[in-house]
């Protein structure tokens, strides 16, 4: 398996904003992650999820539709090795915990820089 640890990782991006969706997918900047799919809220994610079996996922908190704490838990349901990295603002800091106990790998707090977004995904990747 020692091998495969440097195969390339696929992205999903979860947000209702197309601002910030755009920008993770900009400022990414590990070699091995892919971004295949980004959805603006929770039930949009899961049908894409479904879809393009994703390794990776950034994940809004407060969204339409569902929110990122339920999808969260349909995603872990789904495929229980998903990393998911929680990128959400400070006051939703208890939902965040929230979200981590149902299955959630890590929290980025909004508004963050690029350097910070990396070294968020590099720690969720070198955990797995």
């Amino acid at each position: 398996m020692g091998a495969d640890v440097k195969a390339s990782l696929k992205l999903m991006i979860v947000d209702d904003s197309n601002i910030i969706r755009r920008r993770i997918e900009r400022s990414q900047q590990i070699a091995r992650l892919e971004v295949v799919g980004a959805a603006s809220n929770g039930r949009e994610a899961v049908e894409l999820f479904r879809r393009t079996r994703p390794d990776v996922v950034t994940m809004d908190l407060t969204m339409p539709e569902m929110d990122g704490v339920e999808c969260v838990q349909k995603l872990v349901a789904i495929n229980s090795n998903v990393l998911i990295l929680v990128v959400s603002a400070l006051a939703d800091k208890a939902t965040a915990v929230d979200a981590i106990e149902k299955g959630a790998n890590g929290f980025l707090c909004k508004p963050f820089t690029d350097r910070q977004l990396n070294d968020a995904l590099a720690e969720l990747l070198s955990e797995a």
